[in-house]
């Protein structure tokens, strides 16, 4: 479960939750990385009734129009703090923000970073938004303290009209770029019910993937995440 609503509050609803329901394996909250206290907010989340389940910490960074804020002292500052707890940072970020993300993860080798969305290729305009983003996924997939996640593609993709083969250029790409132990399915319910429902997202994303082994295919629909976010039973 993925925070989103931008605010510290949220963390506590969604924590709640997951120590009332054995479905929620693990929870990702938002905090901001440029928060002076952020050390001590993360600290509050852990002792939320729900706090063990906190598994890795997100913000909004696709709405920072700043080109140079994952470059910022502040912000590094902070993703070492989140770092130094022992939780992954997931980049919630558009494709023009992924050159960006590659420095940041060649010079925070000790951060561990998940790539939430493939960073939001523009998969509606076909080929030209494939030549975009392409190179900037490999140069972060080159950095081995990044994981991406195969979620939010339909609601990049034209949402009445789009097709298991325009996705799987991309996910043929990322699964290439990455290797099938660094990526995980993800479904980005509920906003992916502006393009699809919760099981046919998941069943995209079979028939799109290559040709995988068995071994292969449960790192991507399990495997991946447990690893990634140290999920427990």
């Amino acid at each position: 479960m993925e925070g989103g609503r931008c605010d510290t509050g949220e963390a506590e609803l969604l924590l709640a939750y997951a120590k009332e329901s054995m479905l929620i394996a693990g929870v990702v909250a938002w905090a901001d990385p440029a928060d002076p206290a952020l050390a001590d907010v993360l600290a509050g989340y852990r002792a939320l009734p729900g706090g063990d389940r906190l598994v890795g910490i997100r913000s909004q960074v696709q709405a920072e129009r700043d080109p140079g804020y994952l470059d910022r002292a502040d912000v590094r500052r902070g993703l070492r703090t989140i770092a130094a707890a022992g939780l992954p940072f997931d980049l919630v970020l558009r494709a023009d923000q992924l050159t960006a993300a590659a420095r940041l993860a060649g010079d925070l080798p000790e951060v561990r970073f998940v790539l939430d969305h493939l960073g939001k290729p523009s998969i509606g305009d076909a080929a030209a938004g494939f030549g975009r983003w392409r190179g900037p996924l490999a140069a972060l997939a080159a950095h081995p303290n990044v994981t991406a996640k195969l979620s939010g593609l339909v609601t990049e993709a034209d949402w009445d009209r789009w097709t298991v083969g325009d996705l799987a250029p991309f996910v043929a790409v990322a699964v290439d770029a990455f290797g099938a132990d660094r990526v995980m399915w993800g479904s980005d319910w509920p906003v992916c019910l502006l393009a699809a429902s919760y099981g046919r997202v998941k069943e995209a994303l079979a028939d799109a993937l290559p040709p995988l082994s068995a071994a292969e295919r449960a790192a991507v629909f399990g495997g991946t995440a447990v690893r990634t976010y140290d999920l427990r039973p």
